[in-house]
């Protein structure tokens, strides 16, 4: 009887954390009423199998990152809107970040969940984004939070009792995809200051969590205070820092840019936010066509090309792996491939292949929500890189895809999880009218990986968390791991 009250309010106070939103117009969004979630069904695989899964207390969950406590494996989900109950606590809280020990990938086990703001009427309560520094003599977090209206940070040194540090930065009308240097602690912070025209960077010191120190403020020419340039550039999904490079992704889904920055001039550049200054960090640029966006900017750099062994030139190339990300249910806009773009120059990108899966076969547009790509996994560890990346497709489960030789990416094995009793149905929903084509499907949303060779995938749609392992060929290509 408890827990079945725990889940009617925590129905409630998701409902009522989505209200606001639903004043932006048509949108896709989890359907409150009206559609009955289906049974479990069975997972489809090719070359990874399941070694575990946890439930993410029901919650609907963005980005999972993985960090080594030692001898410890701690998994950190950033969560998206609504509240569920704790069985922790006793308490129904609204989603913020669940903390999960991974060292036995077979037996994941719920450390902590931290929760976003209090549950009412006018906040919804969600912190999508998760960085971990080992840093300061500590181990820290860095999330978003205040249903995107900030970043903090968290004491997680012990990730069963984390403990808050400090406010990175408040005021904030929209957050998203951060990335945080721990070998420096420079932080990129994706934020709608209301200042500035669409979604842009704060660039900030955390090398000492308890006391940010702010660096400078960046974005496209045309973003800054003051500028009257139309239309207005796109808004920033997120940068990925990477041996003396920053690699930044605009527009997600459309009107996509990719730009290649000098970390050393974006760090110690002039920070007064002019045209000019903003300019002046830039390597390398590219526009995508209107209906591709830029998601996810991975560098994959020094990649051995097959068949240029006996050329002069080009025999190592640095590659750049671009997601668009896919954002209408049922196929109903345009389709987003994943593309493998050419900065071995990297004032002049070019995009060389890319790679996308037919809905032939298996009926994708038609099992409900989002079919297509999102994000690739973001780690360095040299168990997968330059070897194999994997890249989340929503409805499609992940996807491994063999990139050793860029020109021809190829798809060597998949999974895609069964639905659960907590497998939220996704709707189309407009204001003023009942919700639509109601289905029930699971969405993989991202994907990561750790050294250990553990490939995490979690759901947009509350099925959880599951943890992969490659097996047959796949597992041959990454060296037996």
């Amino acid at each position: 009887m408890l827990a079945t009250r725990f889940h009617h309010f925590a129905r409630i106070a998701q409902v009522r954390a989505l209200a606001p939103l639903l004043t932006l117009g048509c949108m896709m969004i989890f359907c409150p009423t009206g559609a009955t979630a289906q049974m479990p069904n069975k997972a489809e695989s090719k070359n990874m199998e399941l070694v575990g899964t946890s439930d993410l207390q029901g919650r609907p969950a963005y980005q999972p990152v993985i960090h080594q406590h030692g001898n410890r494996w701690i998994a950190y989900i950033g969560l998206h809107v609504g509240a569920a109950p704790n069985p922790l606590t006793g308490v129904v809280e609204g989603n913020g970040t669940m903390i999960v020990d991974v060292t036995n990938p077979r037996q994941p086990r719920a450390l902590a969940h931290i929760p976003g703001d209090r549950l009412n009427t006018n906040q919804p309560s969600e912190a999508q984004m998760v960085r971990v520094c080992d840093i300061a003599g500590g181990t820290y977090l860095l999330r978003d939070g205040g249903s995107r209206t900030r970043h903090e940070v968290w004491n997680v040194t012990d990730p069963a009792a984390p403990k808050f540090t400090s406010t990175v930065v408040d005021g904030l009308c929209g957050t998203h995809k951060n990335w945080w240097e721990c070998d420096t602690g420079v932080a990129y912070l994706p934020s709608q200051d209301p200042r500035w025209r669409n979604r842009m960077t704060k660039i900030y010191d955390l090398s000492d969590p308890a006391h940010p120190k702010f660096i400078r403020d960046f974005g496209l020419p045309g973003q800054e205070p003051g500028a009257t340039s139309e239309p207005a550039p796109p808004l920033i999904h997120g940068s990925i820092s990477y041996k003396g490079r920053v690699y930044m992704a605009y527009g997600s889904s459309n009107h996509g840019v990719i730009q290649i920055l000098d970390r050393e001039k974006l760090i110690k550049g002039p920070a007064e936010p002019t045209a000019e200054n903003l300019r002046a960090p830039q390597i390398g640029r590219i526009d995508m066509p209107v209906y591709w966006g830029g998601h996810t900017a991975y560098p994959m750099l020094s990649v051995a090309m097959p068949g240029y062994e006996n050329q002069a030139e080009g025999k190592l190339r640095d590659i750049l792996i671009v997601a668009s990300e896919t954002t209408r249910n049922d196929c109903t806009g345009p389709r987003h491939p994943l593309f493998m773009m050419d900065i071995t120059n990297p004032e002049t990108p070019f995009p060389i292949s890319s790679y996308q899966l037919p809905d032939a076969g298996g009926n994708f547009c038609d099992r409900g929500g989002r079919f297509g790509a999102h994000s690739v996994n973001e780690s360095f560890a040299p168990v997968y890189y330059g070897k194999l990346s994997f890249v989340s497709y929503f409805n499609a489960g992940v996807r491994a895809l063999d990139v050793r030789d860029p020109f021809n990416p190829t798809e060597v094995g998949h999974y895609i999880p069964p639905r659960s009793d907590r497998t939220q149905p996704t709707c189309t929903v407009v204001v003023g009218q009942p919700p639509t084509g109601c289905k029930t499907a699971v969405q993989t949303n991202n994907v990561e990986t750790d050294p250990r060779g553990y490939i995490y995938i979690v759901d947009r749609a509350g099925t959880g968390m599951h943890i992969l392992q490659l097996s047959g060929d796949a597992k041959s290509m990454a060296g037996g791991k």
